[in-house]
């Protein structure tokens, strides 16, 4: 520990979640468009197709399903692969900026496949994916049948990966469309947003912008976030600019000086949450929203539930059981009454944004794991 970072103040674990909730827009709803809360989150994490739309009905006042829609739709926002390998909606903007920054990352995913793409010229298949999705969107099987032409011998799988690793592959709507199913396909960015890649911003612009995001944090969180490494060198370029804290285990954060740090005793309403939410992913230390009684308890294999936030912190899982009828909460720990009362309240809202007119009961129970 630097003699800096031991004279820096301190910020507890409520002090670290409700600034981090009020960046995240979860202290209270904000009068934000979709697209603005898009960009400002720096994206919403998207492997299923009904995640952002319950993120952003969590954070803002007046969402509806139908506006984040009809962005996707005009091509305003997209769904891509970026940080940590996950697909993303992004902002146009950012896609076509964000995804340059974490190239880097996807030529080490690469590294992964070494084996399956023994004698390939990665190069080569580079510009032959791209002739092939923007003569129109192509799956992934589609995509690595046809390389297969051209290289038998390497495994398919990675043929495709190494297309996605290589490219901004982007997934055509229908898929993403609030009520509409769609299969995967994929074509460029650039393609389908009619406007060339920008060069990869500096990493300097993309701290600020998670600091604003996710603040404060250290490096190794912001590492966490993006996927990447080797960040050191942009906070300390930054470090004139910025605030610094510790956290109580002695960690070095950062903070934009004027971004807001509300009192630790700030209310905290209920939120629920999508399975993936990005506020649960995007630190190296995940304490300030999960305690570690109920590390891994909103996991199991691969799968993801749904959160509910109670006081700030995760509390439970969710889930909409359609047979039932029902919005099943299941809390980790007791909660008061009062707490119940709120929680109910936040999922008739939630309810009445996302499913208006269905009429689900709100049951507190198990959510049954499938």
């Amino acid at each position: 520990m630097t003699k800096t970072t031991a004279t820096a103040p301190v910020l507890g674990t409520r002090a670290l979640n409700r600034a981090t909730l009020d960046r995240q827009l979860l202290l209270r709803r904000a009068p934000l468009s979709a697209g603005e809360a898009v960009h400002h989150l720096l994206g919403l994490q998207a492997q299923n197709v009904k995640p952002p739309y319950y993120a952003l009905a969590a954070r803002l006042d007046g969402f509806t399903p139908e506006e984040l829609s009809g962005l996707m739709a005009e091509r305003e926002v997209v769904r891509i692969v970026t940080m940590r390998s996950t697909i993303h909606t992004h902002t146009a903007d950012d896609c076509l900026t964000l995804r340059p920054l974490v190239q880097a990352a996807r030529d080490r995913e690469l590294t992964n496949f070494r084996k399956g793409l023994q004698g390939v010229d990665l190069d080569r298949l580079a510009v032959l994916a791209r002739d092939l999705v923007e003569s129109e969107p192509r799956t992934m099987k589609e995509l690595r049948e046809a390389l297969l032409t051209t290289w038998p011998d390497a495994d398919p799988q990675a043929l495709a990966i190494a297309a996605r690793c290589r490219l901004p592959l982007v997934q055509v709507t229908p898929r993403g469309l609030w009520g509409r199913s769609g299969r995967v396909a994929l074509t460029t960015a650039e393609h389908w947003l009619g406007r060339p890649a920008e060069p990869a911003p500096a990493p300097d612009a993309t701290v600020l912008r998670y600091l604003a995001a996710f603040g404060p944090a250290s490096v190794k969180d912001m590492q966490t976030w993006a996927g990447l490494t080797r960040l050191r060198d942009a906070f300390e370029r930054l470090r004139p600019h910025l605030v610094t804290f510790r956290d109580e285990h002695g960690v070095e954060l950062f903070d934009l000086p004027d971004a807001p740090r509300p009192d630790p005793g700030t209310p905290a309403p209920p939120r629920f949450l999508p399975e993936f939410d990005n506020l649960l992913l995007s630190h190296a230390d995940r304490t300030r929203v999960v305690p570690p009684e109920y590390w891994g308890r909103a996991w199991q294999g691969n799968q993801a539930y749904c959160t509910l936030l109670v006081d700030g912190f995760l509390a439970g899982v969710w889930k909409l059981d359609e047979t039932q009828g029902a919005l099943v909460v299941e809390p980790f720990g007791r909660l008061t009454m009062a707490q119940r009362d709120d929680v109910a309240t936040e999922g008739e809202r939630m309810l009445a944004v996302m499913h208006p007119g269905t009429g689900y009961d709100i049951r507190f129970g198990t959510v049954v794991r499938q």
